[in-house]
């Protein structure tokens, strides 16, 4: 025998994703978002599948590279979170493998993926989830722009991503490394002698 479980007035189910509104995710979720920076522990900011959905979107916008999308998706949170090289790189091999992306190789050599005729279709299915998913990045910023120091987080979640970017691409020992090194010095040395 079969139970029927109620789950709201009158038995039914909330509207979204595990029974809670739109809003009172976005909601729940970026409080979640701005505990985790005062030192607990921070939700999860894409539930599975959906980063692959917000990279196709960006790169139905215009051709990327894979730092530009790394750096777009820091915007949509106002700089409260960046995907790490380590999830967005092969999370593209996948689309690309899944014929939802090109990978080109540009000028310099690197990397450029632009959106194929299936992506397009894939994103057209999936329209109304990434609003959703978009709508609540964009909650997130907006929970950090009232916080105090929003803007300093941001910059500071920037320059790691820069860096965490750079370094990715050089080599032990390198030249550049050291150049990251005097600059990141030189800021801090600046910020101590503010007045």
């Amino acid at each position: 025998m079969r139970h029927e479980r109620k789950c709201g007035p009158g038995g039914r189910r909330g509207r979204g994703r595990g029974g809670m509104t739109g809003e009172k995710f976005i909601r729940a979720f970026a409080q979640a978002a701005f505990e985790g920076a005062a030192g607990k522990r921070r939700a999860r900011m894409f539930r599975r599948g959906e980063l692959k959905l917000v990279l196709l979107h960006l790169i139905a916008e215009e051709p990327r590279h894979g730092y530009d999308l790394i750096r777009q998706i820091g915007e949509l949170t106002g700089g409260h979170y960046a995907p790490s090289p380590g999830i967005v790189y092969p999370a593209l091999t996948l689309m690309a493998e899944m014929d939802l992306i090109d990978e080109a190789v540009d000028g310099d050599g690197k990397k450029i993926y632009s959106i194929t005729e299936a992506g397009t279709a894939r994103l057209a299915e999936e329209e109304q989830h990434i609003a959703e998913i978009l709508e609540r990045l964009e909650g997130v910023s907006k929970m950090g722009e009232a916080s105090d120091g929003a803007s300093v987080r941001r910059a500071v979640h920037n320059l790691k991503s820069a860096i965490r970017i750079r370094l990715a691409e050089e080599e032990k020992g390198s030249d550049k490394i050291l150049d990251v090194t005097a600059i990141i010095d030189e800021a801090a040395s600046k910020i101590e002698r503010l007045k």
